[in-house]
């Protein structure tokens, strides 16, 4: 009786091998999984949260129909999407314009890339005294970031808007303080604010103006086209882009996520969404 219960747990076995090869054989086809689903690709992408992580957002169903899951991990300031980018820890990041990568890399011998540029965020300027910045009192405090890349950017503007004048033999786009040759109003330039505070310091009517990049004025409830008493024109050449480590800028995930954040419909979205204060990159 053993040796038959024996042999029947032994045929038993074997019809399960062979039943498990067969559906083994069966699941090969590329692309699709065990229970006959497609497989998805999962894309990390780190981004600050007005405008970059709610256009990501919208983005989501258009990359879950090209087979993407996209995961949005967000950030509230600029220096750890870019760590996180090197170390692997997200796949791309999407917070910043040229200039910031290329001062980031050079500064802490990075090799992160421009996968490709997305909306331009105008910077503006705003105050709760002065309605432009003809107002401006002699010797007027202007409050600004302390991040580097946008100094020239900031000062570029205030030379267009006839407030100071700077050299003629440099590259305004790395314009410091010190390059100011011509200041009729003697202006006094405070650089040395986190981005993120710049509102609240606006909301508690520190200085005379404050100079605020459009995400976090966005985000503290300014509307920059109605609250800015001047803004950037929108030819400028800040371009916010998606980063990713060089070389994955080929990945097919990554050229994928260009192409959607870069369609008619992403830009339609951007222009309802901001109306105007955020420009999509034609």
């Amino acid at each position: 009786m053993k040796k038959f219960i024996s042999a029947f747990l032994l045929a038993t076995l074997a019809l399960v091998l062979v039943a498990c090869g067969a559906n083994d054989e069966g699941s090969t086809d590329e692309g699709t999984s065990d229970d006959g689903k497609e497989e998805t690709t999962k894309l990390v992408v780190g981004a600050t949260n007005v405008p970059h992580a709610i256009i990501l957002e919208e983005a989501q169903p258009l990359l879950e129909e090209k087979g993407i899951e996209l995961v949005i991990e967000e950030y509230t300031e600029y220096v750890l999407p870019n760590k996180d980018l090197d170390a692997g820890e997200i796949d791309a990041n999407f917070f910043q314009h040229i200039p910031y990568l290329e001062s980031f890399n050079k500064d802490h011998e990075l090799d992160l890339v421009n996968a490709g540029g997305i909306h331009i965020e105008p910077i503006g300027v705003y105050s709760k005294e002065y309605a432009s910045l003809e107002e401006l009192p002699e010797g007027a405090t202007i409050l600004m970031s302390n991040s580097v890349s946008d100094h020239g950017r900031v000062l570029a503007m205030l030379e267009t808007e006839g407030l100071i004048e700077l050299a003629d033999d440099i590259d305004k786009t790395n314009a410091e303080v010190s390059d100011i040759v011509e200041n009729p109003k003697d202006i006094q330039f405070q650089a040395d604010y986190e981005p993120a505070l710049l509102p609240q310091l606006y909301n508690n009517d520190e200085g005379d103006a404050v100079l605020i990049n459009s995400n976090y004025a966005i985000d503290a409830g300014l509307d920059p086209l109605e609250d800015a008493i001047a803004t950037e024109e929108s030819d400028s050449p800040y371009v916010n882009i998606v980063a990713v480590r060089s070389g994955d800028e080929d990945k097919e995930e990554i050229k994928a996520l260009l192409e959607v954040l870069t369609s008619k419909e992403m830009q339609a979205f951007i222009l309802e969404e901001w109306d105007g204060s955020v420009v999509p990159v034609e």
